[in-house]
């Protein structure tokens, strides 16, 4: 936009740039299976690397390649996207377009229709109480994603199992598992990454899959105590998991890696303002457009 001629202004509430790319070891491990909107930036387990080559990374005129002590591997760890977003910013002089630790709480078309109004909140200089300010703009970009959200299986009986559940967005490292019997649901990318990762150190870890035959119970090659299910038809009382195809196992953990759910965009409060709603079924998430 800059090289176009504009001036934009970047909000941001958190302290630093990078996005989800910053690691934040402090992840709340809550076992409540509806958490709120937190305001954690990140996502990151520790040993999480891309699953992209660096080449597909990269911009076209900044190259992704390592530093004098960088990760140099061709999938590297998120230490070293998280260098390359910061070396990026530095080189194209971004930081000063970026307002930190600023967040916007309403956004409204003016009603000549032709700019919106911003409303924001930052913290006062020199106190820990927060102002609040507005602008207006000729053009709004919305880029905060929605991976905030988790969204939690639906499992029959979880209410009274007496097991922790918690989502892959608390996971940061194994060690807390050690001799445990956890049960992940999901196959996508995180449930397989942190089954692999928690397998080294928990007693057994049994991935179940609503996309696996319902007669799916096998042990996983390669591993000593990694098993692949169906789906889970319930959960019980006396602590035991109970998989579609009839087999069951006593779980000390569910980890959900069920990915997110759509949620409203607390900065779209302005009439007109197209913005993606929340709505259930049974076992999918629908999404459709919705009027702020």
């Amino acid at each position: 936009m800059r090289r176009e001629g504009h001036a934009p202004v970047v909000f941001e509430r958190t302290d630093g740039v990078g996005g989800t790319w910053v690691y934040e070891a402090d992840a709340d491990a809550s076992a409540s299976p509806e958490p709120l909107v937190t305001q954690r930036r990140s996502n990151l387990d520790a040993s999480l690397r891309t699953n992209l080559p660096r080449e597909c990374m990269g911009f076209l005129d900044f190259p992704f390649v390592a530093g004098p002590d960088g990760d140099t591997r061709r999938f590297p760890g998120h230490a070293e996207v998280l260098r390359y977003l910061q070396s990026f910013a530095r080189r194209f002089d971004l930081d000063g377009l970026v307002r930190l630790e600023t967040e916007v709480v309403r956004v409204s078309r003016e009603t000549s229709g032709t700019s919106w109004r911003v409303r924001y909140s930052r913290k006062a200089s020199g106190s820990e109480k927060r102002e609040t300010d507005e602008e207006v703009f000729d053009a709004v970009v919305i880029c905060n994603g929605h991976y905030s959200q988790p969204h939690f299986a639906d499992v029959a009986g979880v209410d009274a199992w007496p097991g922790k559940q918690l989502h892959s967005t608390s996971y940061r490292v194994p060690e807390p598992f050690h001799g445990q019997v956890v049960v992940v649901i999901g196959c996508g990318p995180s449930g397989t990454d942190i089954s692999r990762d928690i397998a080294g150190v928990a007693k057994e870890v049994h991935l179940a899959s609503r996309w696996s035959l319902s007669a799916t119970s096998e042990k996983l090659p390669g591993h000593a105590n990694m098993w692949f299910h169906s789906e889970i038809d319930r959960a019980q009382e006396d602590g035991s998991v109970v998989f579609h195809d009839g087999s069951r196992v006593k779980a000390d953990v569910i980890m959900h890696c069920t990915g997110w759910s759509l949620f409203h965009c607390s900065s779209c409060r302005a009439t007109g303002w197209p913005a993606f709603c929340r709505g259930d079924s049974s076992s999918h998430l629908r999404m459709r457009w919705c009027e702020t």
